[in-house]
């Protein structure tokens, strides 16, 4: 399979879902999006990044809306563009693996509600924790994205992620994505990766980084030279920093290149005028999320994993280089696995242990002793056995998908919350963070959410398209 030297760069826009994830702790407003959409939906990009993530999560927990409700917002406005999602496999939008029936039913309703492009990825790239995601999303008619899942260790090469895309691939994935979610990824690597996944596979290749380390734009021109069919992006008042490039600067910078995405930036400015207007609503200072951040070329620690550490330290927040200090340490006694959900969180909060409790594994995380009992998975690289015992003693290691021993999760659920539901999202949304979302549908009996609003008619009190009341 030859690589094409010639071709034109597709755009997927990441600012509605990992912009401000990655920035501000994804806590974007539905009405500070909406004003955006219309537009966004004439600039022609191959598609919209909007859902998924942390935002699930964090529209129930944080912002008093229902994520449901914002897929179809989403969907309403973007007539012409595709929307995209990220999954995390088995352990669906949430931090631990959940039974078949629940992944079955949540991808079924995700593309009912109009989702069209659904990435999938898991933490350790154990393809077994993906089977019933891809299952699911083909019956369903969804384009199924099969992610690899890129890190820095001495067992991830370049050939093994070009093995995984083709496992990907035979398993029934339409496109291959590279998520480098730590943006470590350095321009020689993205270009011998991609070249090796399209030497093996003839569909789509889709590039994910993120600019904390300050070499993402250069990555995603090396990747573009090795055959890359895809870049992820956000627009500039939430590009940069942890997040994406910018959308604006790329396409500039590959405007009359053989890989000139043929989009035209001035439709992207006016978009990014009124978003940076909108932002004015949040207590952040956007003015400083540019920066590049070095250090995670040593620690690999993604943005999120540093907000993390500065909550879990509180008053210790001196002994910060300490804790980074320990993360590749605790990486490397559990086998090297990536820093990303929910392994990231696994690796953070045992190197904060190991500091502050005045002894390595002097105490461990209760998810630390299931990941060592194989529940997460298989680990990317060997675990010492003696370690594995001082931890877990002779609790058996499963070699087996951890989801075959889990019962369905759906009918318990139902009598659990069937008195405060009005559909199977309510109840998705139950099984997928259960106290979160019963303090949620217990908010909307009471008319006290965010979401009785009609988001497709004209407010006719201010004459504003796509305005409505916050209640």
């Amino acid at each position: 399979m030859s690589v094409n030297q010639n071709k034109a760069i597709k755009i997927c826009d990441t600012t509605l879902r990992d912009g401000h994830q990655s920035l501000m702790a994804t806590r974007l407003k539905i009405e500070d999006m909406i004003p955006l959409l219309e537009a966004m939906d004439e600039v022609g990009f191959y598609s919209v990044e909007c859902w998924g993530g942390a935002t699930f999560d964090a529209c129930l927990r944080y912002l008093n809306e229902d994520p449901w409700e914002r897929l179809r917002v989403f969907r309403k406005y973007f007539k012409n563009t595709k929307l995209q999602m990220l999954l995390r496999g088995q352990n669906l939008l949430g931090y631990r693996p959940y039974p078949d029936d629940v992944i079955e039913l949540f991808i079924k309703k995700m593309v009912d509600n109009g989702m069209d492009i659904i990435r999938v990825f898991d933490a350790l790239n154990d393809l077994r924790n993906l089977e019933t995601s891809i299952r699911a999303a083909k019956a369903e008619g969804a384009h199924v994205q099969g992610s690899v899942v890129y890190t820095i260790s001495p067992v991830h090469v370049p050939e093994m992620y070009a093995k995984l895309a083709k496992e990907l691939v035979e398993m029934g994935s339409d496109s291959i994505c590279v998520k480098d979610m730590g943006g470590i990824i350095s321009p020689t690597a993205a270009y011998n990766i991609v070249k090796s996944i399209k030497e093996v596979v003839d569909v789509p290749v889709e590039l994910h980084t993120h600019y904390t380390s300050g070499m993402a734009g250069a990555a995603l021109l090396k990747a573009a030279e090795a055959g890359v069919d895809i870049v992820d992006t956000a627009l500039s008042p939430l590009a940069m920093g942890t997040s994406q490039p910018a959308t604006e600067t790329l396409v500039a910078m590959l405007k009359e290149t053989p890989y000139d995405t043929g989009l035209d930036v001035s439709k992207m400015y006016p978009i990014s005028a009124e978003l940076r207007k909108n932002l004015r609503n949040y207590n952040i200072k956007y003015d400083v999320v540019g920066g590049v951040d070095a250090n995670v070329l040593t620690y690999q620690v993604p943005g999120g994993m540093m907000s993390n550490f500065a909550e879990q330290l509180g008053p210790n927040i001196d002994r910060l280089p300490e804790v980074l200090e320990e993360v590749p340490r605790v990486r490397a006694d559990l086998g090297y696995p990536p820093l990303v959900t929910p392994s990231s969180q696994m690796v953070g909060s045992q190197a904060v242990f190991n500091v502050l409790s005045g002894g390595r594994y002097k105490m461990v995380t209760n998810e630390v002793k299931a990941y060592l009992a194989g529940q997460y998975g298989k680990a990317p690289g060997p675990i010492d056995e003696e370690f594995r015992k001082s931890l877990i003693g002779d609790t058996p290691v499963l070699q087996h998908r951890f989801a075959d021993d889990l019962e369905p999760g759906l009918p318990q659920a139902r009598k659990e919350i069937g008195y405060l539901m009005e559909s199977d999202e309510d109840l998705l949304s139950y099984v997928a963070f259960p106290q979160v979302a019963e303090k949620f549908l217990k908010d909307r009996m009471a008319g006290k959410t965010r979401t009785d609003y009609n988001i497709a008619e004209e407010n006719e009190e201010d004459g504003k398209k796509g305005v409505y009341p916050v209640q």
